[in-house]
């Protein structure tokens, strides 16, 4: 029996790929379970974030060792051309704490992502751009990749755009919780009083919803393909 991890941070990633599985709530960890004859899926979500992530891997984890991970969600562009609600296949993963590298098991593309510890405004994606290379910006990817690694799993990068690369949109970080939770009800009267700001939050609103059924059915191929 085959088990696949699919490790995101926020539910709503995972919407699309997940409607009419099976569902549970574990510790804190959002759980979706599809099983067939020979293997299991099964997806989770924990927060935003590197101790986020390694959380929802571990809760997984729980029932049975994982055969092969994948690393998906919400990413931030790195480059003009890359437009919102695009999904990719990423190459090779950057944790932009400590500067190591990760390749993808299969590299079906050239498409290099940064693992940033915070959520990256648009000067944050310039250093970021400047330094690394870099395609994307995530906050969790380093994570599964390091974690994937020590197991001696194979390791996949599935990302879909949430913002380009000029957006202008507020800092987010003041509103992620250190357990990586994101605090809805106070972003949301912050935006209310501020309504310079709907125009670009309804855009990423819109670009999301698009990015998370472009990465579904990205998941969804490639499990198919993969067996």
């Amino acid at each position: 029996m085959t088990r696949t991890a699919i490790i995101a941070a926020m539910p709503a990633e995972l919407k699309p790929l997940t409607r009419g599985w099976q569902h549970q709530h574990s510790n804190g960890v959002h759980l979706w379970r599809w099983s067939f004859d020979d293997g299991e899926w099964i997806a989770a979500c924990s927060g935003a974030g590197i101790q986020a992530a390694t959380h929802a891997f571990a809760e997984v984890e729980k029932t049975g060792p994982i055969d092969r991970v994948i690393s998906t969600g919400w990413a931030g562009a790195l480059r003009e051309e890359l437009a919102p609600g695009q999904a990719f296949d990423v190459s090779a993963v950057i944790d932009a704490r400590t500067g190591e590298r990760f390749v993808a098991s299969v590299p079906l593309h050239d498409c290099c992502l940064v693992s940033n510890p915070k959520v990256a405004d648009a000067h944050e994606k310039l250093r970021l751009a400047e330094t690394y290379s870099a395609s994307l910006v995530d906050m969790e990817a380093s994570a599964i990749a390091r974690l994937a690694q020590m197991r001696g799993i194979p390791f996949y990068c599935i990302k879909g755009i949430s913002d380009g690369y000029s957006d202008q949109l507020p800092d987010f970080n003041r509103f992620i919780s250190p357990s990586g939770q994101f605090k809805l009800a106070r972003f949301a009267v912050f935006a209310v009083l501020r309504p310079w700001h709907w125009p670009s939050l309804i855009r990423m609103g819109e670009n999301s919803r698009e990015a998370a059924r472009n990465m579904a059915q990205s998941v969804l191929d490639f499990l198919d393909e993969s067996g």
